[in-house]
């Protein structure tokens, strides 16, 4: 049986803009320009072969917070994230009218 989540703290350079992310283990996209990558098949499991940049295509509301839905740039592949506290608010905005920041 597959594990849903496997938490793994690591920091990492984010590869889209170059700010220094520091990872708590829930970490799945960089705060500053919300892109990430594809490194997954279930969260944190690191089994993607694929190793693509994930943009930030679109954002909804759920609750009292957003989900982020990524696209990989190289494969296709979608998966929607929750964004935190630390994501740069301009960042979602720009999301949120379809464009890039």
């Amino acid at each position: 049986m597959t594990r849903k989540f496997t938490r793994t703290i690591e920091d990492f350079t984010c590869e889209h803009c170059g700010t220094q992310v520091k990872g708590n283990g829930y970490t799945n996209h960089c705060p500053h320009c919300l892109w990430s990558k594809h490194v997954d098949i279930n969260p944190g499991d690191r089994a993607a072969t694929c190793g693509g940049l994930m943009k930030p295509l679109e954002l909804t509301v759920k609750g009292d917070g957003y989900i982020i839905l990524h696209e990989c740039v190289k494969c296709g592949h979608r998966r929607p994230n929750k964004s935190v506290p630390e994501d740069d608010f301009d960042a979602l905005l720009a999301v949120s009218k379809g464009r890039e920041f």
